[in-house]
């Protein structure tokens, strides 16, 4: 029995399908349902059922199911205790960060920079991504760390947060347009709306509002990058859904800002998984972006780039 094996089945375990569980590994499913047969052949026994598309545990496999995650897990702390009894620092960090979080305020690519070149031995990657991807991510230990912008602080005991703030979602128009200074959420589902993706915090938290209302948002344009957002309201192709911008920021940039009744609130949160140890280089990076991100009080600066 390997460890690798035993990697290989709690994938498929989590993932229920031998094509993701390979993908997510970088295999080919053929070697992949290979060394998951010679894993069970060692042991004697069947570990999964796959009499059905889905592929489920069998009652051998769901109780020696507890017993590889700690095995793997107890292999990962080992050599992160030599690590840091020897003050080594190796490997790599994996970053995730929300569309539009690096800007002038939190300069991610300085402070990435400056813990290179206090560690170079130390690989990095980054990813920008959704918050709902990387919430995937974190919990299959496939991103170390990630800056995430959610809709509920209920992540699941899994992934651990701390807050960088919390901020109201308003309504962007352009200066001309017909509106008051509050709109209901029901008369604002009545009009085209400019919106970050699916799986984004800010929309999360505008489909969870009008689900609660029994409304249906009308989104008419989608944009990866946040200052976009403003810049079609600008134009009058609809209303964003954006944290709010200082009068003079707004005016600027050709908008106006219109509170949302009932209010809306996002949060924007440094997460990573505390059921799966930090390595000694992640958890000198956490250290990192927490100063990094802890001056940061202003949501809207990612929408001004």
């Amino acid at each position: 029995m390997e460890l690798r094996q035993l990697r290989y089945f709690v994938t498929v375990a989590e993932e229920a399908n031998f094509t993701r569980a390979a993908a997510r590994l970088h295999l080919t499913q053929p070697g992949l349902s290979s060394q998951i047969r010679q894993l069970e052949r060692e042991l004697g026994q069947p570990l999964l059922d796959r009499s059905t598309r889905t592929v489920g545990l069998t009652p051998i496999g769901a109780a020696v199911l507890p017993h590889a995650r700690a095995a793997l897990a107890a292999t990962e702390q080992i050599t992160h205790t030599v690590d840091e009894f020897t003050g080594l620092l190796r490997g790599r960090v994996r970053v995730g960060l929300i569309s539009g979080a690096a800007n002038d305020e939190i300069d991610i690519a300085r402070v990435l920079a400056d813990y290179h070149r206090d560690h170079p031995q130390i690989a990095i990657s980054l990813t920008e991504d959704t918050s709902e991807h990387m919430i995937a991510a974190l919990r299959h230990g496939e991103l170390d760390i990630a800056l995430l912008s959610i809709a509920s602080a209920d992540l699941g005991t899994a992934i651990e947060t701390e807050i960088v703030f919390d901020s109201t979602i308003v309504a962007a128009v352009a200066i001309d347009a017909d509106f008051g200074d509050r709109i209901g959420l029901a008369e604002l589902c009545e009009h085209p709306l400019i919106c970050l993706p699916p799986g984004t915090g800010i929309r999360s938290v505008l489909e969870r509002a009008c689900a609660a209302a029994g409304l249906t948002p009308d989104v008419a344009f989608e944009a990866a990058a946040p200052p976009l957002l403003v810049r079609l309201a600008r134009h009058g192709l609809g209303v964003a859904i954006v944290p709010p911008l200082a009068g003079d920021d707004a005016t600027e940039l050709g908008v106006r800002m219109v509170d949302i009744d009932p209010p809306m609130t996002g949060r924007l949160v440094l997460g990573w998984n505390n059921e799966r140890p930090l390595s000694p280089a992640a958890k000198v990076l956490l250290g990192q972006l927490r100063i990094a991100v802890g001056g940061w009080k202003d949501p809207a600066t990612m929408f001004r780039q």
